[in-house]
């Protein structure tokens, strides 16, 4: 009589899912599609004002959690950036256009209509303007003032390199509640994911603003996962 052959038992979770296969992600993980009442109310806001935003041009995922609540950081100076940062989704280039001068009272209008009590106001690099944009933001910041007088304004400025001191004076007299500039990443980066900027110029930035108004908030952010370790980020800390 032949023996029998007893076929090797094989572990049940090998046997659902091949080694090399990948493991069920989070459904935190997706975002649903952009959609309801109060996604269309902010689109509608924005499109009728001819506003552009740093949710749709920088690609952002959670556009339609933040529209659906009526939160949109909205982007000034054009749609089109005169740096090309390699983090940034932005359309990099030569500005086809002037500065929009009746833009600050657009986004101001946005603003009122949203009924905000925060609003974040951020820009393109316009390294192809004398001041970099400086009058333009204290023409934004002014103009909500006046429409929209309870919100809080919280500007993310570029580092304004090119620019005389008196660029970053003009904005900083406008008065926002908080003067936001991103460092982005540790020093040893900015030739790879930042060319153009200078690690020591936007830390002197910040610094002067506080000179300017020792009242005023100022802020900064770094993304990580791009190559630092945790000493180099301590350091920027």
């Amino acid at each position: 009589m032949r023996d029998l052959k007893i076929p090797e038992q094989r572990h049940p979770e090998k046997a659902r899912r091949p080694d090399n296969a990948q493991p069920k992600k989070p459904d935190w993980i997706r975002v649903r599609a952009p959609g309801g009442k109060g996604y269309e109310d902010t689109a509608r806001i924005m499109r009728e004002n001819k506003l552009v935003t740093v949710c749709e041009e920088a690609g952002c995922p959670n556009v339609g959690e933040c529209w659906s609540q009526g939160h949109a950081t909205m982007m000034i100076m054009g749609e089109v950036c005169t740096r090309a940062c390699t983090f940034c989704n932005i359309a990099t280039g030569k500005p086809p256009e002037d500065l929009d001068a009746f833009e600050p009272g657009r986004v101001a209008d946005a603003v009122a209509k949203l009924g905000l009590n925060h609003v974040v106001i951020t820009s393109v690099d316009r390294d192809d303007i004398d001041d970099g944009g400086a009058e333009h933001f204290a023409q934004t910041i002014r103009a909500i003032r006046h429409r929209a007088p309870a919100t809080t304004i919280e500007i993310l400025t570029p580092d304004f390199i090119r620019c005389a001191p008196e660029a970053l004076e003009k904005v900083v007299e406008a008065r926002p509640d908080v003067f936001n500039h991103n460092l982005e990443t540790v020093p040893g980066l900015y030739p790879e994911v930042r060319p153009g900027a200078r690690y020591f110029h936007s830390l002197r930035l910040l610094q002067r603003v506080k000179e300017l108004d020792p009242s005023m908030f100022t802020k900064s952010g770094i993304m990580v996962g791009l190559g630092e370790d945790s000493k180099a980020v301590m350091q920027v800390m």
